[in-house]
């Protein structure tokens, strides 16, 4: 079947089998490798991107379902020399050891972040539920969070007083 998503904004055409996993052809046919397989069975949240602009686990979606429709990925989210706030956060606040599964994390804090600017503790740590990080012990990884929420506030105020 073809199918046809725009990927971190490129719009890309492939044939592909009805039972590829958008995971698979992420990785596979885009060449897109940050999206990692973990468990594929929907449960580590190594596999997340955004799905028109939510947050999904890519190992629970075939890429036929996603015809027609836009995905983010960690490669869409920031360049080596102008990191999103989240991989800097990560970077700075060491919320990262072996690194299996921080696009994911990345990827959920994004959509957390997209919803609620200023989440506590508690909520972050909610929100990263899906996502397993088996070197870390999660604390780093929220303060991570925290910090990116502090630098994108900030920023959209830059932006609103630029604009004023």
């Amino acid at each position: 079947m073809n199918v046809t998503v725009t990927v971190n904004g490129k719009a890309y055409t492939r044939d592909v089998e009805p039972r590829t996993l958008l995971v698979q052809f992420l990785r596979e046919d885009l060449g897109l490798t940050g999206t990692h397989v973990g468990c594929d069975t929907s449960q580590c949240g190594a596999c997340t991107v955004h799905l028109n602009g939510d947050a999904v686990k890519s190992c629970t979606v075939l890429a036929v379902q996603a015809d027609g429709m836009s995905v983010t990925t960690i490669e869409g989210m920031g360049t080596p020399a102008d990191l999103h706030p989240l991989q800097a956060g990560f970077w700075e606040k060491h919320g990262l050891q072996c690194g299996f599964c921080t696009p994911g994390m990345i990827m959920s804090a994004a959509e957390l972040l997209k919803h609620n600017p200023d989440p506590s503790e508690e909520e972050i740590r909610h929100h990263l539920e899906g996502n397993y990080c088996r070197c870390t012990g999660y604390h780093n990884i929220v303060l991570a969070v925290r910090q990116a929420a502090g630098a994108l506030r900030a920023a959209a105020l830059a932006e609103q007083a630029a604009d004023d």
